[in-house]
Order: structure tokens, then sequence, then C-alpha cells
């Protein structure tokens, strides 16, 4: 029943993130390793709730995060991905916690929750517009917050999203994955609702990121809310946690 479940959830769906016809259709069934690590009965209560609405095995398994692998997780908030990307990567693995300075200077409390995880996690202070870790990565992941690269604090300069793509870029090794999943804004929405609702149109990511170098290897509905009318900002509480979410795979070339 899961292996089912979860295999159709990788297809695209009808969203609005379907906005690339040359995205591949997945249609896998969940990894062992990411429906392991969601099962961990050691995983928070407060984490465990919110796997409904944020369908970890799928997200994970659309990733192909696998054993092994080194993993920088841009802003990781509480470390619901943390946890189970750490479960999943191993003792041979690696999971960089990718915090701007500027967040934990002003937030120091932020670095908690993830220092306490210890093991293979380890918390790495990024400056602002770009990304780095002690060494190459297989995958660099960031859930709900891509857009938040386009709002800068008030009086600040607008952040280069082109210069903070390109250090992705250069991070990954060749053939590495960059994940975006983020809330999706309405089709030409424009880039001012990054910093009024929250939210960030697909159209805008795939331009970005390819830009950079990258290929938009697939995509994925898994997320995807057709009810979402794209109207209201993502804490209102007509919407909160219920958003419609774009999920992309993009890859750097081997070259």
């Amino acid at each position: 029943m899961l292996a089912a479940a979860a295999g159709a959830a990788l297809l695209i769906g009808a969203t609005a993130c379907q906005s690339s016809p040359a995205a591949k259709i997945l249609a896998a069934g969940p990894s062992k390793a990411a429906a392991a690590a969601v099962a961990d009965p050691s995983r928070p209560a407060a984490d465990v709730a919110r796997d409904p609405d944020r369908k970890p095995i799928d997200v994970l398994t659309f990733s192909g995060v696998k054993p092994g692998d080194k993993v920088g997780e841009l802003v990781p908030g509480g470390g619901y991905y943390t946890r189970l990307l750490s479960r999943i990567v191993g003792p041979q693995g690696r999971v960089y916690a990718l915090i701007p300075e500027g967040l934990a200077k002003a937030r120091p409390q932020v670095l908690d929750p993830i220092k306490a995880l210890g093991g293979n996690v380890e918390v790495v202070l990024i400056p602002a517009g770009g990304v780095t870790a002690p060494e190459k990565l297989d995958l660099i992941w960031t859930s709900e917050n891509y857009h938040d690269l386009h709002n800068a604090p008030p009086g600040a300069p607008a952040p280069s999203i082109a210069g903070f793509d390109a250090s992705v870029y250069d991070l990954l090794k060749p053939g590495g994955t960059f994940l975006v999943e983020d809330h999706a804004a309405a089709a030409g929405a424009g880039p001012g609702v990054t910093s009024t609702l929250h939210r960030i149109d697909p159209a805008q990511v795939i331009s970005e990121v390819t830009a950079a170098g990258f290929v938009l290897e697939a995509q994925s509905g898994v997320l995807a809310n057709p009810a979402d009318p794209h109207t209201a900002p993502v804490f209102d509480a007509s919407i909160r946690g219920h958003t419609d979410k774009l999920l992309f795979k993009f890859r750097k070339p081997r070259r």
C-alpha cells in the first residue's frame, strides 16, 4: 500500500509547478532509506504530526538522497528534514546545516536545535549571498526558503540571486543535485510576492536556477494543492500548512 501510494505520488501533477515539458515524469516507488528514516521511532512527535502535509517519503525519494551522500541543507529551521537526511546518509555521509551569518548573529537560538543533533550533522555559517561548505557536495537542499533569498533586510542592498545560484553550482560535485521545494505563487505573479506573500512563481525559479548552468531534471506535483488560490500569505490561517508547493530537482551537468 505504501509503495503504491508513494509511487503514484511521484507522478507530475497538473499544478502551478508544471511549467517545463522537458522535465521527466517519475513513477518509482519510495526508497527504502527514506521510508526507514520516516519510520524512525526517535523522531519528535511534532515532526511526525507534519508528515501528512510535508510527505517526506515522497520528497526524499524524489531528491535521490542516499547513504554516504554529502548534503548541504539551507536554513534548516527546527531540523525537520535535517534529522531525516542525517539518518539516510548515515555514518559515511554528512549533513551541513547552511545558516547565514547574519541570521545566526541576529537570532543565535536558531542554531540550538541543529547543534543538538550532533553526529553527522555540522553547522556551517555562510556569508551573505552564497553557500560554502568544507567539501564538495552531492546534494544541496532548500525547503520553503528559496523565496527568502530575494528578500533583503530593511536598508540592505538587494541580494544577487544569480550570485547565490552560481555558488550553489560551484559547491556541488559534477552531477550533483539542487533540490528546491517552495510555496508556489500564481503564474506571472512577479518578484514582489516573495516578500508580501512569501511565495514564488515556479517559472521564476526555473529561469533563475537554469541561468546558473543547471538542468531541470524533474519536477513533482506531490506537494500540489490545486485548491490554493495563491492570493494569501503562506502564514495566513486560511492556507497555512496547506499551500500549493513547487518541487524541482536540478542537476549540475557532468562535464
